[in-house]
């Protein structure tokens, strides 16, 4: 029983330091959960797992480029589900979406779905207010698998609006603009990211440099690269 309290306050110990840290921080704080898939056709089922986590991934790189929000790391909100098991069968509600936001010290949740019906992929998404858990704004936006990125951009740009965060100035915007993450290069991203949190580390550095092989300068996966190298 001992034992048991010990190892409890030893998980929290990584929460009570994070929190310290953003009483200091007066940003509005936005956590990104993994996305769920909604049910969808045409790519293998660890390709469906990946992406998860890998749309979320990408999604808080997203939102991070506006210097008025804390964006949680999605590390963070990975072991809070972990160890709680707070989503069942990876769907969110807003209940669910608030109780982990509060435990992070985030303003907004953001939650959302996929589906790739054999190459129309289409996400939505819903800004969730911690206090209240009510729904503030919900955003979708469909293409071609071929342009998963574009919809994920996009998405963000819209939300940083939803949680009334001032536009990105002109030349973020342009960089922003200027990117174009391959499918490919993100697929194998998010492979990266489920092997990683499965602790798979060989798996993971080989999917993170496959990444960064196919779009050289991929920051996230190189990132993530690091991160995994020096755990």
């Amino acid at each position: 029983m001992r034992a048991r309290a010990v190892t409890t306050v030893l998980s929290l110990v990584p929460v009570l330091l994070a929190a310290q840290q953003r009483g200091q921080d007066t940003r509005p704080g936005i956590a990104v959960f993994p996305f769920s898939n909604g049910g969808s056709y045409g790519q293998g089922k660890e390709d469906f797992d990946a992406l998860e986590r890998g749309i979320a991934g990408m999604m808080i790189s997203e939102l991070s480029q506006n210097p008025a929000a804390r964006v949680v790391e999605r590390q963070e909100i990975q072991r809070i589900i972990d160890e709680q098991n707070l989503v069942g069968q990876n769907r969110v509600d807003p209940q669910t979406a608030a109780k982990v936001g509060k435990l992070v010290g985030a303003r907004y949740v953001v939650a959302g779905t996929f589906i790739d019906f054999y190459g129309d992929f289409r996400v939505d998404v819903r800004l969730v207010n911690v206090e209240t858990g009510e729904i503030v704004k919900t955003e979708s936006e469909r293409m071609q698998r071929d342009h998963m990125f574009d919809i994920i951009r996009n998405v963000a740009t819209r939300l940083m609006k939803d949680a009334n965060l001032p536009a990105l100035q002109r030349q973020a915007s342009d960089q922003r603009m200027g990117r174009q993450v391959p499918t490919e290069a993100l697929t194998y991203y998010s492979r990266g990211l489920l092997y990683a949190d499965h602790g798979q580390r060989d798996k993971a550095i080989e999917m993170f440099n496959q990444a960064t092989t196919i779009f050289p300068g991929y920051a996230e996966a190189e990132q993530a690269l690091q991160r995994v190298k020096s755990s």
